[in-house]
C-alpha cells in the first residue's frame, strides 16, 4: 500500500476531524493533542510521525509519535524510558498512551525529535568521522549502556536505526522496544535481535543466549561504522588493523569484535579501557624456565620450531598461545601485521587481558631466552662432583 494512503486510512481511524483535515491523537494522560504532520518512519516498529503538540507547555515545538499495534514493545519502551529518564544522552520518552478506536488499539509514544536523523543517515550525509568525535559520542551511548548493564539489563538493539542525532549533532541511544532484564549473568535467550548487527555466533544459531558482551559487540560496529562513514560494509576482526584511528583504539574495537569470552564483559569495561592508555609490557625476568607455561611472540632470533625444542628441552611447557595458566611469553622482533601497531599483536593484547583479571604473565626477551636455556644446557652436560 502507497505511503499516502497508508496515512489517509490512519488519519481516518484516529481522528474524528472532517476530510482533508491532517490527523491527531489525543493523550489522556497529558491531556494533550498531538497533530501528525508527517510520516517519517516505518517498519517493524509501527509507524513514527514528526508532530506539534497542543498545549504546548514544556515540550519542544516539535516531537515524533511513533504508533505501533503491538503492546509488548510499547511497555518495554516506556518502563526503560522511565528508568532512564536522567540519562542525558537517552532519546527522552516525554508522553505515553493508548488510542481505542472500535476494536482496534494503538499505542502511542511521544518522543523528542532527532532533527538530524538516524545514525545511518547522518554518515550518509557526512562520511567518515575524526576519532576524537568517535572517541566522545561513543563514551555519551556507552553511559547510557552502563546505566542498562548495571541495572542488569540488556539492549539487544544497538544499530545505526537506533542511534539518533539530534540538536547539536549529539548522539541518543533509543528504541528499546526489545531490551530486557536479565535473571542471571547467563543471559537470555536470544529470540529478537536485527540479523545484520549481531555476533555470527548468535546469527548462526551457535550461541542461544544473549549477553552483555554482545551488546559490546554492537557497540564495537558503531564505532567501526563511524571511523568508515558506512554501515554497509562489513568488518572482520582482522580487518581492524586498515581502520583510520590510533593504535589504542583499534585495540578496543578488536576486542569489541573478537572472541566473545574475550570481549569487555560489560559497558563499564569499555568505558575503562577507552579512558585509560594501554602500556607497552615491560621485560622481565626469570630464573629458569622448567616447569613454567610459555609462548612465543614475534620473530625469534632462530627459526620458532628450534625455539620451541629447545623450551621443551629446558622443562617449560609450550603453549601455541597465552591463557589462564601461562606464566611466561618470550617476544621476539615485532610482526608489522599486527592488529593494533608495535604493542598491539594478538598475544600481547591477551596478556594485558589476563592482567585486568589478575593473572600476571612476565615478558621476557629473545636474548633472555636462549641465556637460559644455555644455562640448563651447561647444567645438564657438567660431570657430577666425585
Amino acid at each position: 500500500m502507497a505511503t499516502h494512503d497508508r496515512t489517509a486510512k490512519l488519519g481516518d481511524k484516529l481522528s474524528a476531524q472532517s476530510s482533508g483535515t491532517p490527523p491527531s491523537v489525543y493523550s489522556s494522560e497529558s491531556d494533550r493533542t498531538y497533530k501528525l504532520l508527517q510520516l517519517i518512519g516505518r517498519g517493524g516498529f509501527g509507524e513514527v510521525y514528526l508532530a506539534t503538540p497542543h498545549p504546548r507547555g514544556a515540550l519542544p515545538a516539535q516531537v515524533c509519535v511513533k504508533i505501533t499495534d503491538r503492546l509488548s514493545p510499547w511497555l518495554r519502551e516506556s518502563y526503560f524510558a522511565e528508568l532512564l529518564y536522567r540519562e542525558p544522552r537517552a532519546l527522552r520518552v516525554l508522553d505515553r498512551f493508548v488510542v481505542v478506536d472500535g476494536a482496534r488499539t494503538r499505542y502511542c509514544l511521544v518522543m523528542e525529535y532527532a532533527e538530524h536523523g538516524d545514525l545511518g543517515a547522518w554518515l550518509e550525509r557526512k562520511g567518515p568521522q575524526p576519532e576524537r568525535l568517535v572517541r566522545r559520542e561513543i563514551a555519551g551511548i556507552l553511559g547510557v549502556l552502563d546505566a542498562l548493564h548495571r541495572g542488569q539489563a540488556l539492549h539487544r538493539d544497538l544499530t545505526p536505526f537506533n542511534v539518533f542525532v539530534c540538536e547539536h549533532e549529539q548522539f541518543k541511544l533509543g528504541d528499546f522496544g526489545i531490551a530486557t532484564h536479565q535473571l542471571s549473568r547467563r543471559g537470555v535467550t536470544a529470540d529478537a535481535f536485527n540479523l545484520f548487527n549481531v555476533p555470527n555466533e548468535i546469527a548462526w544459531g551457535k550461541m542461544r543466549r544473549w549477553q552483555q558482551r554482545d551488546d559490546i559487540y554492537q557497540v564495537g560496529l558503531i564505532a567501526v561504522m563511524l571511523l568508515r562513514g558506512d554501515i554497509a560494509s562489513p568488518i572482520r576482526s582482522r580487518d581492524v588493523r586498515t581502520l583510520p584511528c590510533s593504535d589504542h583504539l583499534k585495540e578496543v574495537i578488536h576486542r569489541c569484535l573478537g572472541v566473545r569470552g574475550k570481549r569487555y564483559g560489560a559497558a563499564g569495561e569499555l568505558i575503562t579501557a577507552l579512558a585509560h592508555p594501554r602500556t607497552e609490557p615491560r621485560l622481565g625476568r626469570v630464573r629458569s624456565l622448567a616447569g613454567k607455561h610459555l609462548s612465543f611472540t614475534g620473530f625469534l632470533s632462530r627459526p620458532r620450531r628450534e625455539a620451541i625444542v629447545a623450551a621443551k628441552r629446558a622443562g617449560a611447557i609450550v603453549q601455541a598461545k597465552p591463557g589462564r595458566t601461562t606464566d611466561v611469553l618470550v617476544r621476539g622482533r615485532t610482526n608489522a601485521l599486527q592488529i593494533a601497531g608495535a604493542v598491539g599483536g594478538l598475544k600481547l593484547m591477551e596478556i594485558r587481558r589476563l592482567a585486568t583479571r589478575g593473572q600476571i604473565v612476565t615478558v621476557i626477551g629473545d636474548r633472555q631466552f636462549w641465556r637460559l636455556v644455555a644455562a640448563t644446557t651447561s647444567r645438564r652436560k657438567k660431570p657430577p662432583r666425585v
